[in-house]
């Protein structure tokens, strides 16, 4: 699926970043195929790859948010039938959890 959502993206990034479960050499890449930087840490048998710390340090906020957001149980469950309110119930959450900060 990383493909398929990088392919979907308006325009490149200049960094993808990811967990250490989507380390590949095929992911990675394509990810330089597509002009952009992979921030992907290898597994830990592998070889180190040079990843910037101070943008996948960043990737924990992000991991820390979808942990807040998935205790609304409509976010966690995808409750909603239709992704538009989908969408929407995320936004009603993310938008709560940052007047709640």
């Amino acid at each position: 699926m990383a493909r398929a959502l990088l392919s979907r993206l308006p325009e490149t990034p200049a960094w993808v970043v990811a967990d250490r479960g989507y380390t590949s050499h095929a992911l990675r890449e394509h990810i330089w195929a597509l002009g952009a930087r992979p921030a992907i840490p290898p597994q830990r048998h592998e070889a180190p790859v040079a990843c910037p710390a101070w943008i996948y340090n960043n990737r924990n906020q992000v991991e820390r948010l979808w942990a807040r957001l998935k205790e609304w149980r409509a976010v966690a469950t995808r409750y909603e039938k239709t992704a538009r309110s989908f969408l929407g119930i995320l936004c009603l959450a993310a938008s709560l959890d940052w007047l709640k900060s």
